[in-house]
């Protein structure tokens, strides 16, 4: 991800949406610590495979997580790059020197 583009809109509402839900934000929080298969995740969130799989739909389309086969098994980890950008956008929106004040003429 480039330093100083901010992502596009359409990639960043993906991104927030995504987070914008407490399972999904657990499930990034565990993923932050390696690679996770859906049994895992199901025992930790103690949810049915069917939720979790959804959740993790969600978070993938998203962006945030990839996934790989191994066998008959799903594991699923974070995205760096992606988060990379979520970083960047919340620095690049925080605000600055001139919050408040309005950069239209017409608010003079």
């Amino acid at each position: 991800m480039s330093t100083t583009a901010l992502p596009a809109t359409p990639v960043a509402t993906r991104w927030f949406h995504a987070l914008a839900d407490e399972t999904r934000l657990q499930i990034v929080e565990m993923l932050s610590h390696g690679e996770r298969c859906v049994c895992e995740l199901q025992d930790v969130l103690d949810a049915a495979q069917s939720r979790v799989s959804f959740h993790l739909k969600v978070l993938k389309e998203s962006g945030l997580v990839s996934d790989r086969r191994e066998g008959r098994w799903m594991y699923y980890a974070l995205n760096r790059e992606a988060l990379e950008g979520i970083a960047h956008f919340a620095q690049a929106v925080k605000p600055g020197k001139h919050a408040g004040s309005c950069a239209r003429a017409c608010c003079d």
